[in-house]
């Protein structure tokens, strides 16, 4: 029987029972159901709404049930519908009646909300400490790689000097900006629905502030509808996972390309890449692709809730049973793609002779040939174009800026003199990149100091 059926002559169809079922799913919050149901009912009998040695038993009993779920002592039954349900069912099956009093002056709706808000708040905190291990794997790698020049590319065409350090370091910064905003979401999230029941709180002088401190709450939500009737922080969660995802991926689609013979800038280790089952040669960057194709899967699921929200009225309605699945699989692919990416990229070989050579060849100096001539007090635009006529016939000729004879330079410019093809070198291109934020090594090894510091301190 049902713990609802009292309303109700008749038994619900088969069909619907496997419908409304949410067990299968949702049973992965207990910890967090049982811990809300303590909280409640010490705070039932604090208040006296229910016996003082009956909120105890419940408590005690409630404790016994985490253990025993711990411990995987326990079935769910998918005919007591979810986690609540079943928790409540156990309870009373264990102490008699004083497990019915549980259920006083709460609701399945403000119920859920809480043990959803805690596990979220739990999963969130993990998944931080996985975004800081990239971060401090990006920042090892970069500090091991401070002058392996290699172009910056835009539109995918080699475009000025830069190192792997510097280059990869932009991913940190990107990972910085998820990790504040996964933050921001627990904090935003971090209030207390319980007391809100179905939706209009309870005639139970119940106190709020006790359970919310009790369960590491920041305080009570301030509308007992909007506590019941929003998943925002749900989305919000979603689409944090989603632009993480979308970093996951850029850095996926760059290490993709750097395996492949045509850039040939890195090698993953044989653990993190596989084979062909035909062709004997291939070494395939599955795991980089993975990622880049779960991050599909993610946005799918923030479109999803969206969607399931955009048009409901105030206040529950059970197509809100739809949040915990999408959401579920949100942080489980994610968690999943940090745990085998941090690896995958700890234990790759930077090829730094591949990085020189790409450095080299694609006139990623120009820029600081037109500088030359601007130091020499010709305006920007006439150096950029006497720099492009250069690039221009060395592409003709087959030179390069570096072995371009003077007499070359100096019929495009008299400007030019021998002092050109030091200001060209790579080595001094890179090091004059004194900004901060730029690619010289001393301005990279402050950059990663600056990420640490706030790694160590918590922040973003």
């Amino acid at each position: 029987m049902k713990l609802w059926s009292g309303r109700f002559e008749k038994n619900t169809d088969s069909l619907v029972d496997r419908l409304n079922a949410s067990i299968s799913y949702d049973q992965r919050m207990y910890a967090e159901d049982i811990t809300g149901s303590m909280a409640h009912a010490a705070m039932l009998g604090a208040r006296g709404i229910i016996p003082q040695d009956e909120a105890e038993r419940i408590v005690k009993a409630l404790g016994e049930i985490l253990e025993d779920c711990k411990a995987g002592k326990i079935e769910f039954s998918e005919e007591n519908e979810d986690i609540h349900m079943n928790v409540e069912v156990l309870l009373t099956q264990r102490i008699g009646d004083a497990g019915k009093r549980l259920h006083t002056a709460r609701s399945r709706n403000d119920q859920v909300a809480v043990d959803l808000r805690l596990y979220l708040r739990k999963e969130i905190t993990m998944l931080e400490e996985q975004v800081r291990s990239l971060i401090e794997a990006i920042c090892g790698k970069a500090e091991q790689h401070l002058h392996a020049i290699m172009p910056a590319y835009t539109h995918l065409q080699r475009a000025q000097p830069s190192t792997f350090a510097h280059y990869t370091m932009a991913y940190a910064e990107m990972l910085l900006r998820d990790l504040g905003r996964l933050s921001d979401c627990r904090a935003r999230l971090n209030l207390c629905p319980l007391g809100s029941g179905a939706a209009c709180g309870t005639t139970y002088p119940i106190d709020r502030e006790m359970t919310a401190g009790n369960l590491g709450f920041d305080g009570p939500t301030r509308n007992s509808i909007d506590g019941v009737s929003d998943r925002d922080y749900v989305v919000e969660l979603a689409s944090a996972l989603s632009l993480l995802m979308m970093h996951l991926s850029r850095f996926s689609e760059e290490l993709i390309l750097w395996t492949s013979l045509e850039f040939g800038f890195i090698t993953l280790d044989d653990a993190y890449a596989t084979g062909s089952s035909i062709m004997p040669q291939k070494k395939n960057p599955d795991v980089a692709e993975l990622v880049r194709g779960k991050t599909g899967r993610v946005y799918g699921h923030l479109m999803g809730l969206l969607t399931v929200l955009k048009g409901l009225p105030l206040a529950y309605n059970k197509d809100m049973q739809e949040d915990k699945e999408a959401i579920f699989d949100c942080l489980d692919t994610v968690s999943d793609c940090l745990a085998v990416f941090t690896p995958m990229y700890q234990t790759m070989t930077v090829r730094t002779d591949r990085l020189r050579r790409a450095a080299s060849e694609g006139f990623i100096n120009a820029t600081d040939c037109a500088d030359y001539l601007v130091k020499k007090g010709l305006p920007f635009r006439d150096a950029y174009t006497h720099t492009g006529k250069l690039v221009h016939h060395c592409i003709e000729t087959g030179e390069t800026l570096e072995t371009l004879p003077l007499e070359e330079y100096q019929a495009v410019s008299p400007s030019f003199d021998e002092g050109v093809y030091q200001a060209i070198d790579l080595d001094v291109c890179l090091s004059c990149r004194q900004v901060p934020g730029g690619p010289a090594p001393e301005m990279v090894q402050a950059h990663i100091g600056q990420v640490r510091a706030l790694l160590k301190n918590g922040g973003a």
